[in-house]
């Protein structure tokens, strides 16, 4: 059977990354160049309504305007996410592709950034990377930030810089899973954390733009998630959406525990991968998965599907903004008040959060990748990458 819905997907075109993040350990097992993801498999992909190509870092890939060439041929949209650090790269591409979408990842104001990230002078790097393709009359560009314990009070002071830089404003929070080769992500002081939520979703409530009323949504929604609690929407990854690693592998997405592989673009067609026994086993799991994840790849095409429930959510506190300074508090959410008023413990807490605190994290690495670290650490390697590429 042939499938002309339009998907979502997202390409992750390198496991090499140059930035030494302290919740993300896939900059000490990356791919090896020769591996990764070729333009003859990228033509292989189907339509896609919306596509986010990642990594490691994507821009370490010398082909990467090719790789946006060739997707172009078949995505409504695309938006890169990187860490800036390669700003010429940067800029060459959005010359030629000013349509594009760039989030930069900033975890902070400049020495949390900096400490968290651990690139030198990464948030300046990232700041005049965003500077100069909003001065070249980029649209879509902006922040993207992972809230945690450590950078959670400059959640908001963030928010107000890209606000009056008129750019885009991206949150996640700490996960775990072999993508970020990371099993011991958690977040420490919740009310903290969700006290800096609430106050960031108050201010996306108040503004004008409708995107940032069902950002607020997003936003309430990891409130929710790092107290461990169901997800707001259903999880369809694997059904309209999907994420291809640098080996040509298809998985539903990034935040499963060990690698789900639903076939290989490198060996087979898409609609044979895509119709596949092995995808439907996939997708079974997907069905009966507790991880309870809210990350934007998920969420968002959740929240275009079941459109009515974001809708009634706005519309409440829209209208509560009407009459209040405060149209939303975290205490809506029973399991903010129940940790509060000590019907439930931190430590309860912590044992269903999706940390899998005790998980074995599988990197998802091909062996001749994993080969490669026997002799050499993965920073060592993409050290002297980078090197060799910028003489």
């Amino acid at each position: 059977m042939k499938d002309n819905k339009k998907l979502n997907g997202t390409v992750i075109v390198t496991y090499r990354c140059n930035a030494r993040c302290s919740m993300c350990n896939r900059y000490k097992a990356p791919s090896k160049p020769e591996e990764e993801i070729s333009i003859e498999t990228i033509k292989k992909l189907p339509r896609m309504y919306f596509t986010n190509i990642t990594g490691g870092e994507p821009f370490i890939r010398n082909d990467i305007k090719e790789i946006v060439r060739e997707l172009y041929k078949k995505s409504d949209r695309i938006v890169i996410s990187t860490n800036g650090f390669f700003t010429d790269r940067i800029v060459d591409l959005a010359k030629e592709f000013p349509q594009v979408g760039i989030r930069i990842s900033i975890e902070g104001l400049e020495a949390t950034n900096n400490e968290i990230r651990g690139l030198e002078n990464g948030y300046q790097r990232g700041y005049q990377t965003l500077k100069k393709l909003r001065e070249m009359g980029m649209k879509d560009v902006g922040f993207g930030m992972t809230v945690q314990d450590r950078n959670a009070p400059d959640l908001v002071p963030l928010y107000d810089i890209s606000d009056e830089m008129g750019m885009e404003f991206a949150t996640a929070s700490l996960h775990n899973s072999f993508y970020f080769v990371e099993a011991k992500n958690i977040i420490k002081n919740r009310p903290m954390v969700a006290a800096n939520f609430e106050h960031l979703i108050n201010k996306l409530l108040r503004s004008n733009s409708p995107k940032k009323w069902f950002r607020a949504y997003f936003n309430h929604g990891l409130i929710n998630y790092i107290y461990g609690q169901p997800r707001l929407l259903p999880c369809d990854m694997s059904f309209d959406t999907f994420f291809i690693d640098p080996y040509g592998d298809v998985m539903p997405c990034n935040g499963t525990k060990d690698k789900e592989v639903m076939g290989n673009l490198n060996e087979q067609s898409w609609d044979e991968l895509w119709n596949s026994p092995e995808a439907e086993k996939v997708r079974n799991k997907v069905r009966h998965c507790d991880r309870q994840c809210w990350m934007i790849g998920s969420a968002s095409p959740a929240m275009h599907k079941y459109i009515w429930k974001p809708m009634m959510w706005v519309l409440v506190h829209k209208f509560k903004a009407l009459f209040t300074k405060t149209p939303y508090s975290m205490y809506e959410n029973k399991i903010c008040r129940d940790l509060r008023e000590g019907r439930v413990t931190k430590e309860e807490l912590d044992k269903c959060s999706t940390c899998d605190m005790c998980a074995v994290v599988n990197n998802g690495l091909s062996e001749a990748s994993q080969e490669q670290l026997k002799y050499r650490t993965g920073e060592e390697i993409v050290a002297e990458d980078i090197n060799n590429q910028l003489k």
